[in-house]
């Protein structure tokens, strides 16, 4: 063999253990990267097996809860996938969708700055029959609409904050881009697969999202399992609704001490009456609330108009009213009841809702602000109100 070919072969060796050392070098990278699922993620969750079409594991509902998070974990990652510019074989967002047995089916991009907002999930029906899984275990969504919250990178972050102002502002994300393209992906999902098949998910700004989304299609009738982490709960509208409410109750006692005619306060009260729609099926979405985090803490204000909290009937989230009954704007609220005051970041932050320590406790299903948010599902505006007919 020449000299001039012993170079080459030594030069190609060179080459691809060059190239070999790199590509362990990246795997060494994904798998010890702080955002990786082994890393971050939840450390006491089985993957589903054949055992969950026995005794699902989606019936409970801190498994559920878990889940739920690492699918809103899954698109904050995808966006940063998009931005670090990975591929398949190194991303870090499929990980956190892999051992749930669930496939990420689309993106939802903003077409402001083509960035990643959320995405919609379907159960992964070849991955599980891989483990002998031939059917999707009780409780366990056919799809899943999941929506992240504000993502503090340069690409992402402008039109990021300028929703969080929008909501800050008005109380409304309905100006946004991403509502639409959010309503339109939930609607699409509960339409190919049923309402009862599917939920909605967000944390932060994608919890506020998803509330206004959901609660868009729950006066189509349309009702769609929601779980907001972090919800946003604080806007200029809400302390301004505040002030007006205090300056009305002072109206209320001053006319109190001013004699009225009774018949028409009688007849304004019957009228008042009419305006709620009797016989609805509440929509209850679930919300996970950490005191400590002043973004989302105005949702433990409880509604003082004498209303009693009855759990027994909260945890019946189908349960339709009686006969008769008015419906009240409910939401099943979960308090993180960790001890301590902790820190924004950390109470903000959507790691604590699949941590192993994290202690739970349901709280007043009827909050001020969720009934102030929910009343329009349950009430008619005035021109829709039943006129009665002249010479009746």
């Amino acid at each position: 063999m020449s000299k001039r070919g012993v170079e080459e072969m030594r030069n190609e060796m060179v080459a691809a253990e060059g190239e070999i050392k790199m590509e362990n070098f990246e795997k060494g990278a994904v798998e010890s990267h702080p955002y990786a699922f082994h890393v971050s993620g939840p450390r006491n969750v089985a993957s589903p097996n054949w055992r969950d079409l026995i005794n699902s594991s989606w019936k409970d509902a801190n498994y559920k809860r878990t889940v739920m998070a690492c699918f809103v974990q899954a698109v904050y990652l995808l966006e940063i996938d998009r931005q670090e510019n990975r591929t398949e074989e190194n991303a870090l967002a499929p990980k956190w969708l892999i051992p749930f047995k669930y496939k990420l089916v689309e993106t939802l991009n903003d077409e402001r700055d083509g960035s990643i907002f959320g995405a919609i999930l379907e159960w992964d029906r070849s991955a599980a029959l891989s483990d002998f899984m031939l059917i999707r275990p009780s409780g366990a969504p056919r799809a899943v609409v999941a929506l992240r919250g504000t993502l503090l990178k340069s690409q992402t972050m402008r039109r990021d904050i300028e929703d969080d102002l929008r909501f800050l502002a008005w109380e409304s994300l309905k100006g946004s881009v991403r509502f639409n393209a959010a309503l339109n992906a939930l609607k699409s999902i509960a339409t190919k697969y049923g309402s009862n098949n599917v939920c909605i998910v967000g944390h932060s700004l994608g919890a506020g999202f998803a509330l206004q989304v959901g609660k868009a299609l729950a006066k189509e009738g349309i009702h769609v399992e929601a779980h907001l982490f972090n919800p946003p709960s604080v806007s200029l509208a809400m302390s301004l609704r505040n002030i007006g409410e205090k300056a009305g109750v002072a109206w209320k006692r001053l006319k109190s001490m001013l004699p009225s005619n009774q018949d028409t306060q009688t007849s304004n009260e019957g009228n008042d009456t009419q305006s709620f729609r009797i016989g609805l099926k509440p929509w209850v979405p679930h919300l996970y609330i950490n005191n400590s985090d002043y973004i989302c803490c105005s949702y433990t204000d409880q509604e003082k108009n004498g209303l009693r909290d009855n759990h027994d009937e909260c945890d019946k989230e189908n349960a339709t009213p009686r006969n008769g009954q008015q419906v009240v704007a409910a939401a099943k609220l979960f308090l993180s009841s960790n001890k301590g005051k902790q820190k924004f970041l950390e109470a903000h932050g959507l790691e604590q809702w699949w941590s192993d320590n994290l202690e739970l406790q349901m709280a007043i299903s009827n909050s001020k602000l969720i009934s102030q948010q929910l009343k329009s599902l349950y009430t008619l505006p005035a021109s829709q109100l039943t006129q009665p007919k002249r010479g009746q």
